[in-house]
């Protein structure tokens, strides 16, 4: 990008932000909202979506992850159980 474009576009990110503030209660509000979606279709162009192999990688990470913490705490509570029983008694 050049600097002649980032400066155009921050003058007129500007000028949006401040629409808000002028007009009526009602418009404000409109103008409000229209900003407001503007900026999360922004973002939303922004955002980089991962590729089926990253997505699967992910997954399958995450998947892994869960199962060895529900092993460890599934771990825990026999132990806990067997501490419990063997201090109380049956």
């Amino acid at each position: 990008m050049t600097e002649t474009s980032t400066a155009g576009a921050a003058s007129s990110d500007r000028a949006r932000r401040k629409a808000p503030n002028q007009g009526n209660p009602v418009s404000r509000f409109f103008a409000a909202i229209a900003l407001f979606i503007s900026q999360i279709l922004d973002e939303l162009r922004k955002v980089v979506r991962p590729t089926r192999h990253e997505l699967v990688t992910y997954t399958s990470v995450v998947i892994a992850f869960v199962s060895v913490v529900m092993l460890y705490v599934w771990g825990l509570d026999k132990l806990i159980v067997r501490l419990v029983a063997f201090v109380f008694g049956n």
